[in-house]
């Protein structure tokens, strides 16, 4: 019988696993909140600010996920670009605040937008201009967006007046299929 090159207790075991969690969390970025004026509206769900030090910051709005726009030869989605022009008008060149909620693989920060006390993000999917992104929604916003996406369809609001929409990320996922 083999003797173990070296014996872990198993109060030592739980601790070691206790600060990896505790790393692995203190590593996460912190909820902040920026400021800034929105400089380009890229689609219905990705905007940049400049903030008051002159950072240009790419903006992904947290939970929702509005139909795509063309780009170069990949098609668009219907009601894409009215979602793109909604933003617009809502941000484009306002001052927002932005409550960072994450950073994305594609470098973008992750957020809630504010025009006043008005949350922007919500407000895309209470006019049926995006879906509410299961996938990626948490904490307190997730029921909040989910039940106004179903009020938004009951209404048949934007992109709700189609039969039977598709969601952005099946879109995604025909288009890169192909």
């Amino acid at each position: 019988m083999r003797k173990p090159l070296f014996k872990v207790r198993p109060s030592a075991l739980v601790l070691s696993i206790l600060l990896i969690l505790l790393f692995r969390v203190s590593c996460l970025p912190a909820n902040r909140t920026l400021s800034g004026v929105v400089h380009k509206v890229a689609d219905g769900d990705t905007v940049s600010v400049f903030t008051p030090e002159g950072t240009k910051l790419r903006v992904r709005l947290f939970g929702i996920d509005a139909p795509e726009i063309p780009h170069g030869r990949k098609p668009g989605q219907p009601f894409g670009e009215e979602a793109q022009q909604a933003l617009e008008r809502k941000l484009l060149g306002k001052l927002v605040t932005l409550e960072v909620v994450d950073v994305d693989r594609h470098r973008r920060i992750v957020g809630i937008l504010r025009s006043g006390p008005q949350n922007i993000n919500r407000q895309m999917v209470q006019e049926g201009w995006a879906w509410a992104y299961r996938q990626y929604l948490k904490g307190p916003y997730a029921s909040e967006f989910i039940s106004t996406e179903n009020e938004a369809r009951f209404r048949r609001l934007g992109l709700w007046e189609q039969h039977n929409p598709q969601p952005p990320w099946e879109f995604r996922r025909e288009i890169k299929a192909s």
